[in-house]
């Protein structure tokens, strides 16, 4: 089994203790190997320490748990580096959300202009970590879980030598949440889903889906017609599904039922980060119990993400380092796989992963009608990249005027100019 150094940057965030806990459920696969928490809070770094170490013994998995604040520290000799990191929190996640409502345009946390300054903060970041890796663990691959997945990757891609894998639980995901929107088994429905990451869609040359040995979509007519689905997003996203016989990621709401969206989001008391922050003193309280526990078990409402996180990027570490062949979805360069998105765009697909890493199986097709959407935002992901890396205020400006969500130049410029004031701290000084 493979015996790994694994550094994990984000180590003493709320997610970590359940990504540990990912890795302890799987230790035998990683038998002898050393996980380094990094994290720039260095109380709730100690914390995450004494429990993960805890949770391991407990369970006798043969891991041993370390930390630092010190990044370069840790990455002397890593195998793997896996990210999930949120330059300045939720509190900056709370103006990602909230500003763009005053200019009438959606605030979310991956996608439109809330996404597009969660990249610019998170590559400022990723730039300074992937310089730290080229010097000091060059053969080390990058894990990355920081949002939005595929413009960090597609900038660690096009500016650095560091091999990179993005990975998301949505493509396994989305269809699971589709079935039983419509009151079916998600254990019976089969679909590839391909695309961008949050911006991904069930393989069309194949019909889209299936349901057992059957095509999927008489079953989600069946379940429209009977008016046994009675919610109104559930409603949409089948009806959405219908149209383009086709899986959509939970994420397209956001271009297909936009007015509905920014409607639901201007009345609502609170957004999703301040519903996160108000829930957070929480996490910390039970990760602190758990301490005193004899056998620390999560408490999936009490853990942020649940008991278990990241296990994605903990299954393909185990299918890659220990040469397993298994698929699994991935976001790395398209390669000429997808034939309907660039070459050297990073897409999202399922990939063989064996010890040479992952590789996109091809012969799969975006639905007709999403292709113009998915190249566009495309475009979007590599102008964003660019921009964040080494762009300015203008580069970013033209990035932002290319999302879908954002209508026009003007209201991207106020947009901008809003922003980057109010997220001034976490952004290097050319993008002010």
């Amino acid at each position: 089994m493979a015996r790994l150094r694994i550094v994990y940057v984000g180590g003493g965030s709320t997610r970590a203790p359940g990504t540990v806990a990912s890795f302890i459920r799987q230790w035998e696969n990683f038998a002898g190997s050393e996980i380094v928490l990094v994290d720039v809070h260095e109380e709730h770094l100690d914390l995450v320490r004494r429990l993960a170490a805890k949770m391991a013994d407990v369970a006798g998995a043969d891991l041993t748990v370390t930390a630092t604040s010190r990044r370069e520290e840790a990455l002397v000799g890593a195998d793997v580096v896996l990210s999930s990191y949120r330059p300045g929190g939720f509190e900056a996640r709370v103006l990602d959300e909230r500003i763009p409502l005053r200019h009438g345009v959606i605030g979310q946390e991956t996608q439109g202009p809330g996404g597009f300054f969660m990249a610019l903060r998170a590559i400022h970041v990723a730039r300074q970590l992937v310089e730290d890796m080229s010097r000091l663990c060059p053969n080390a691959v990058l894990f990355n879980y920081t949002n939005p997945v595929n413009v960090v990757a597609q900038a660690v891609r096009d500016f650095s030598d560091v091999r990179v894998i993005s990975l998301c639980e949505g493509p396994i995901i989305f269809p699971r949440q589709l079935a039983g929107m419509a009151g079916l088994d998600p254990n019976r429905v089969r679909a590839s889903m391909i695309g961008l990451n949050h911006a991904c869609w069930s393989d069309a040359s194949t019909g889209g889906a299936m349901y057992g040995d059957e095509d999927l979509w008489p079953h989600v007519e069946a379940a429209l017609a009977s008016g046994r689905v009675t919610d109104a997003w559930a409603t949409r996203l089948l009806d959405l599904a219908l149209v383009m016989r086709s899986v959509p990621a939970a994420y397209m709401r956001y271009y297909y039922f936009r007015r509905e969206v920014l409607a639901e989001l201007r009345t609502a008391p609170t957004t999703r980060a301040e519903d996160i922050l108000a829930a957070t003193s929480d996490y910390w309280t039970h990760y602190r119990e758990l301490l005193d526990a004899p056998h620390p078990v999560l408490d999936p409402k009490r853990s942020r993400g649940g008991i278990y996180e990241l296990e994605i990027a903990v299954d393909v570490m185990d299918a890659m380092y220990n040469d397993r062949a298994e698929v699994w979805p991935c976001n790395v360069v398209n390669g000429g796989a997808l034939r309907d998105l660039p070459a050297d765009l990073v897409v999202e697909g399922p990939c063989v992963v064996d010890r040479d890493g992952p590789r996109l199986l091809s012969g799969f097709r975006l639905p007709e009608g999403a292709r113009g959407l998915v190249g566009a935002l495309g475009e979007y992901q590599r102008l964003a990249a660019h921009a964040a890396w080494n762009g300015s205020r203008t580069d970013a400006i033209r990035a932002l005027s290319a999302n879908p969500i954002v209508p026009g130049l003007s209201v991207a410029r106020a947009l901008y100019d809003d922003l980057a004031a109010a997220q001034r701290a976490w952004l290097p000084e050319r993008l002010w």
